[in-house]
C-alpha cells in the first residue's frame, strides 16, 4: 500500500533535489539568487495549485510563504524559454514518479489485474508556438496553429496515472498515445476509437491482455464460419436481443474477438445520427445509411471471455471510460489548464507545464487520501487539496514535516469528498457495484 511517507519522499525529491538539479540543466540559473530554481518551481506549482487564476501578486504571497520576497515584476522577468524547459523537465520528471496504492474494493473491477482507460484532451496555446507544438493549422482557424495534446492513462484499480505525456496538438492518438508495453497480463485496456488499431488489439492478445472498445465502423467483420457480415442486415435479426457471437476482426488480421450489439432507445439513436451528420457536413461529406442505420446499435468488441465479464457487465465497463473525460474536465474548469492572465507566449506555457505539475501532484494526494474510498468526489478531493495548498507551502519552507502536513490533508480527504448517490440517474460507482442496474439497457429498443 502506497503510504504517506512514500508520497512525501516523492514530493520532496522533485521539489527540491530534481528541481535544483534541472534549473542548472535548462540553464535558467545564470546567478545566486534567493528565488532558486526549486523555490521558483514550488512557487508556481503550489500557487496555482491554491487558486488556478492566481495573479503575479499572489504568487509573490506563496513565495513569501516560502521564505523569498520577490516583488511581481521581479517574478515576470523570470519567464522566458530557458524557463519553459524547465518547468517542463519538472513536468517530465513527475510523469516519470508513477505512484499506485492498494487496488479499491470493486468487484467488477478485481477481476481483472488493472482496468486503464485512456485518452487525450487538447489545450490550444498561442499561435507564436507553433514551432515548439504545432497544431492543426489554419483548417480550424489561426488560433489552432499551435497546441498541446496531452494524453493520459489511469488504472481505476490501484490509481497510477500514466501521463500527462505530451504530443504535437495535430498527433494522431494511435500514434501519440501511451505505449501499451507496460499493460500487465490479465488487465483491461478500455479506449475509444481514437485508438481503435487492430494491430494493438493483436498484440495484446498475444500478451493475454484484455480490451474493450467500441466496433469502428469501417471495420471488416467475419462471422465463426469465415463469412463477412453485413453488419445493418445481420443486426436486424436480433432486433429483439442483445446480441454477444464470436467473430473475426480486419479483413488481413482475423483477430478473434466478442461482438456486442446493444440497440438503443429511438431517442439516443436519433442524437447519434443528428452528431454523425453535423460532423461530416462540417467536412463537406454526407453520411451513408449504413452508417444512419448503426447509429440505432451501441455497438463493442472484445476479447475478454464470456464468463469473465457478461453483455452488461461490458456495458458498465465501457462507461467507466467517461471517467477520464471527467479528469479533464476537473483539469480543465477547476485546474484551468486552458487558461491564463497574460499573453506573453513563453509564460503562459510556464503556466500550463507548473499547473500540470500541480495536478499530478494533486492526484498522488488524493491516492493516499481517499482512492480506497470507492465513491469518492474528484471535485471535493480537489477543493479540498487546493484549500491545504498553503499547509504543504509551510512544510517546504521547513515549518513542520511534509508527511505531517500530508497526514493532516489525508484525514480530511477520509473525512468526506463523497459522491451522494443518485436514484434517477445512478452514478458510475453505483454501476459497477450493482451491474444489473444495466439490465434497462438490454432491451431498451
Amino acid at each position: 500500500m502506497l503510504s504517506i511517507g512514500e508520497v512525501a519522499q516523492h514530493m520532496e525529491t522533485l521539489l527540491e533535489p530534481v528541481a535544483a538539479r534541472l534549473a542548472h540543466e535548462a540553464g535558467w540559473v545564470r546567478r545566486r539568487s534567493k528565488l532558486t530554481g526549486p523555490r521558483f518551481v514550488q512557487t508556481l506549482v503550489l500557487g496555482w495549485l491554491r487558486a488556478p487564476q492566481a495573479s503575479l501578486e499572489a504568487l509573490c504571497q506563496t513565495a513569501a510563504s516560502l521564505g523569498v520576497a520577490i516583488s511581481p515584476q521581479g517574478l515576470d522577468q523570470r519567464f522566458g524559454r530557458a524557463a519553459a524547459d524547465y518547468l517542463k523537465g519538472v513536468l517530465d520528471a513527475a510523469v516519470e514518479a508513477v505512484l499506485a496504492t492498494e487496488p479499491v474494493a470493486i468487484p467488477l473491477l478485481s477481476r481483472f489485474t488493472a482496468v486503464t482507460i485512456e485518452d487525450s484532451s487538447t489545450v490550444v496555446l498561442p499561435p507564436s508556438l507553433a514551432e515548439l507544438w504545432a497544431g492543426c493549422g489554419s483548417a480550424q482557424g489561426p488560433r489552432s496553429a499551435a497546441a498541446l495534446k496531452l494524453q493520459v492513462r489511469l488504472d481505476l484499480c490501484t490509481g497510477q496515472l500514466t501521463g500527462p505525456c505530451l504530443a504535437d496538438g495535430r498527433a494522431a492518438d494511435q500514434r501519440s498515445g501511451v505505449p501499451v508495453a507496460a499493460l500487465p497480463a490479465g488487465g483491461l485496456r478500455i479506449a475509444d476509437l481514437g485508438y481503435f488499431s487492430l494491430e494493438t488489439m493483436g498484440t495484446l492478445s498475444e500478451r493475454e491482455v484484455y480490451w474493450l472498445s467500441r466496433l469502428q465502423a469501417q471495420t471488416a467483420v467475419f462471422d465463426a464460419a469465415g463469412a463477412r457480415l453485413v453488419l445493418v442486415d445481420w443486426l436486424e435479426r436480433h432486433r429483439t436481443q442483445p446480441v454477444d457471437e464470436p467473430v473475426c476482426l480486419g479483413s488481413g488480421q482475423r483477430l478473434p474477438a466478442r461482438l456486442l450489439a446493444v440497440p438503443v432507445p429511438q431517442a439516443v439513436a436519433d442524437a447519434r445520427r443528428r452528431k454523425l451528420r453535423e460532423a461530416l457536413r462540417n467536412q463537406g461529406r454526407t453520411v451513408s445509411k449504413e452508417r444512419l442505420a448503426l447509429a440505432g446499435w451501441t455497438l463493442l468488441v472484445t476479447n475478454a471471455p464470456g464468463e469473465l465479464i457478461s453483455v452488461a457487465e461490458a456495458l458498465v465497463l465501457y462507461r467507466v471510460r467517461w471517467q477520464i473525460e471527467l479528469l479533464f474536465k476537473l483539469w480543465k474548469q477547476h485546474g484551468r489548464i486552458d487558461e491564463w492572465r497574460s499573453a506573453k507566449p513563453w509564460r503562459i506555457l510556464c503556466e500550463l507545464y507548473a499547473k500540470l505539475v500541480a495536478l499530478v501532484l494533486q492526484h498522488w494526494c488524493l491516492l493516499v487520501g481517499c482512492w480506497a474510498v470507492p465513491n469518492r468526489s474528484w471535485v471535493k478531493a480537489a477543493e479540498t487539496i487546493r484549500a491545504h495548498a498553503p499547509v504543504l507551502a509551510s512544510a517546504l519552507a521547513g515549518l513542520l514535516p511534509l508527511t505531517a502536513a500530508l497526514e493532516q490533508l489525508a484525514r480530511t480527504l477520509a473525512a468526506g469528498c463523497r459522491l451522494n448517490r443518485r436514484r434517477a440517474h445512478p452514478n458510475t460507482i453505483q454501476y459497477l457495484f450493482e451491474p444489473g442496474l444495466a439490465e434497462p439497457w438490454l432491451t431498451a429498443a
